[in-house]
């Protein structure tokens, strides 16, 4: 979501991840990782990315929202998710039954 975004912000500012990582002073494996939603990037590190890749951050989001919206209550995460996860329980304290 977030990640596609960024990632077709930097093909139409016709950048490599390279080139963004250089300018973002970050690494190209994070940039990797945030196009692939493996991590997400703080508030600062989003408008500095999204600045280089001539954009706003608040279009970028925007337009996630959007998805997230259409897709319904499975879209509500920014970054991928594993579909075989395990969502844990709440434990449940002692004594308190």
């Amino acid at each position: 979501m977030l990640g596609d975004e960024l990632k077709k912000a930097r093909l139409k500012a016709g950048l490599t991840q390279e080139q963004v990582a250089v300018r973002a002073r970050i690494s190209r494996e994070y940039v990797s990782k945030l196009e692939h939603g493996r991590q997400s990037p703080t508030v600062d590190m989003l408008l500095r990315v999204c600045r280089i890749l001539g954009t706003r951050a608040s279009g970028v989001l925007a337009k996630v929202e959007a998805t997230m919206v259409s897709s319904g209550p499975r879209g509500l995460t920014i970054g991928r998710t594993d579909p075989n996860a395990v969502t844990p329980q709440p434990s449940r304290r002692r004594g308190t039954d």
